[in-house]
């Protein structure tokens, strides 16, 4: 079931009504409905990998329970560590597995050795990654004294399968999301309203921005070898925004849809595009992601806390891992390792804390210095992005190769439709930018007058209508 469905469309009121009006008197009964509903929505996409959700629910559920209640070290250990290895073990045969095996088939092949690699014909379970790495944080908790086990199930249950979340994140942590399922939550007018705002402007990009450029990112991409440098750039370009509004746009659907139910979800992007380095890229994209690999990998790998040759060694695990999370492909190793890559001289020079405000916070336009570090920031992330979309490895570096050519001079193949997206995404951009310093770029519009507020709803509509393609799902659902 998309978020920019007709089903959805339906299933999210039926939700709501019986939430607040049939339920509203008793917290028990809401959660039960919301562990109905999101086991419905998540068996909408294949009933069979329901079974899966729920054996991984039980399996952290109970093991939380179990390291609380050992007494000796080493039998919390054995615990925690149950729960990682089968956790990472499921993760592994039906993400991995194919990816070792041809891997190791074709290493072989290099030194001379003919073998037919064994692979499985399964299809990925949809959001394995995220509900996943919920149970793992939860477990990795327990252990480390943060958090008390839950002991209702249901709550536990919520906590995992909340709808909104479960299929593309965020990564929630059981130290925001469990306190708010277990409280007593009443109905905001205010909340629900800037909810609906936020969904529609999540809407946007992503039938808009993101499905509208993921036709001319396809076509360029697919075809590579039969365009222009110029237009290879442009490519990239389509598919530098189709994966933003695609997934930042999924991010404002689902943390809207929670502020439906009186749950306020981790911030998932913080205007990325406006960075003016790598490292705040990376504090302001995929924040829940990020911030779990850096509590759960790199601090306990020593962190920052050594000397240069272990801050090197660190930053190069938790994005080669971050890479490799995304897919079974060398092309997201390549990713993880470019952009560690890039972010690399910034911590040598300790200047890799140096952005953390809001790029011309109060101001219109950005400096000269800041547009400069905009620009490069853009620049290398688009570059890296191109490894992220190509097919193989070999495509990427063909992608860029036709890149740099004499045909990077000549003027882009774009006909008219393209020409209108481009348009769209400026404006886009545009308005990302004014609204930077919002919680989601519409999010101050009722600062103007209420005919203004509204025109500004009713245009985003009748581009919803007027842009709306064929139904798209989203990209990170493939993660």
């Amino acid at each position: 079931m998309l978020f920019n469905s007709l089903n959805f469309a339906f299933f999210l009121p039926v939700v709501f009504f019986l939430y607040w009006f049939f339920f509203k008197r008793s917290l028990p009964l809401q959660n039960l409905l919301l562990l109905v509903a999101s086991y419905f929505f998540y068996a909408c996409w294949d009933w069979r990998f329901l079974f899966l959700l729920v054996f991984s629910i039980l399996l952290d559920f109970t093991t939380g329970i179990k390291i609380a209640q050992a007494t000796r070290p080493g039998v919390r250990k054995f615990w925690l560590w149950l729960s990682i290895s089968i956790n990472l073990g499921l993760l592994g045969v039906f993400k991995y597995f194919n990816f070792f095996s041809t891997s190791f088939a074709e290493g072989l092949s290099d030194i001379g050795l003919q073998v037919n690699p064994m692979t499985l014909n399964v299809i990925l379970p949809i959001g394995i990654s995220f509900y996943t790495f919920h149970g793992l944080s939860y477990i990795i908790d327990v252990y480390k004294n943060r958090i008390e086990p839950e002991r209702n199930f249901v709550v536990y249950s919520v906590f995992v399968s909340f709808f909104p979340l479960l299929v593309a994140g965020p990564i929630e942590r059981a130290t925001h999301l469990l306190p708010q399922i277990k409280k007593k939550r009443k109905f905001s007018y205010t909340q629900a309203v800037d909810g609906l705002r936020q969904i529609l402007w999540g809407l946007f990009k992503k039938v808009v921005i993101a499905d509208n450029c993921a036709y001319f990112a396809n076509m360029i991409f697919n075809n590579s070898g039969d365009y222009s440098g110029s237009t290879l750039v442009l490519g990239a370009l389509f598919f530098t925004f189709q994966i933003y509004g695609d997934f930042s746009g999924y991010s404002d659907i689902a943390l809207g849809t929670a502020k439906l139910f009186g749950i306020e979800l981790l911030k998932n992007f913080n205007y990325p595009y406006f960075s003016r380095d790598i490292a705040e890229f990376w504090r302001r994209w995929h924040i829940s992601l990020s911030s779990w690999f850096k509590d759960y990998v790199y601090i306990p790998l020593g962190g920052s806390k050594g000397g240069n040759w272990m801050k090197i060694r660190n930053t190069f695990i938790i994005f080669i891992l971050s890479g490799f999370w995304h897919g079974a492909n060398w092309t997201f190793i390549v990713w993880g390792f470019l952009n560690a890559l890039f972010i690399i001289p910034s911590i040598l020079l300790k200047t890799n804390r140096s952005n953390i405000d809001i790029v011309a916070k109060g101001k219109l336009l950005p400096s000269l210095r800041d547009l400069f570090q905009i620009i490069l920031t853009f620049s290398l992330t688009v570059l890296a992005w191109i490894f992220f979309r190509a097919k193989d490895l070999h495509h990427a570096f063909q992608y860029i190769g036709g890149i740099f050519s004499p045909s990077l001079l000549t003027t882009p193949e774009l006909n008219r439709a393209g020409v209108i997206i481009l348009l769209l995404v400026f404006i886009f951009f545009i308005i990302e930018w004014l609204g930077r310093e919002g919680h989601f770029a519409i999010n101050h519009i009722t600062i103007f007058p209420r005919p203004v507020s509204w025109a500004i709803y009713f245009a985003l509509i009748l581009l919803l209508f007027s842009f709306q393609g064929e139904e798209q799902a989203f990209i990170y659902f493939q993660f």
